[in-house]
């Protein structure tokens, strides 16, 4: 499922100085409509709070809009909403001769 419009589902939540509910916690991407996360977890199985308000690239950690509490973004997820795993540059520890 390549959703391009992904909002946040998270473990936790926090409210800002303005009042405005922002995830907290495990982070996983979802879908508004569906219940489960784009890794496959059931939302109400996993008690999974729903931030529809709030976009995935908002709580990546680069971005760091809404991503003050989050400790941990699902890879899974991350992946399935078009992440790189090429993000770090590959380099040879140990050459062969």
């Amino acid at each position: 499922m390549a959703a391009r419009n992904a909002a946040v589902a998270a473990q936790g939540q926090w409210t800002d100085p303005d009042g405005i509910r922002r995830p907290s916690g495990e982070v996983h991407g979802w879908e508004p409509g569906r219940n489960e996360t784009v890794c496959g977890l059931s939302l109400s199985r996993s008690r999974l709070q729903r931030f529809p308000h709030v976009s995935w690239a908002d709580v990546q950690p680069e971005s760091g809009r809404h991503a003050d509490e989050v400790a941990v973004v699902c890879r899974r997820c991350a992946a399935g909403l078009g992440a790189r795993r090429d993000e770090r540059r590959w380099t040879r520890t140990n050459p062969r001769p």
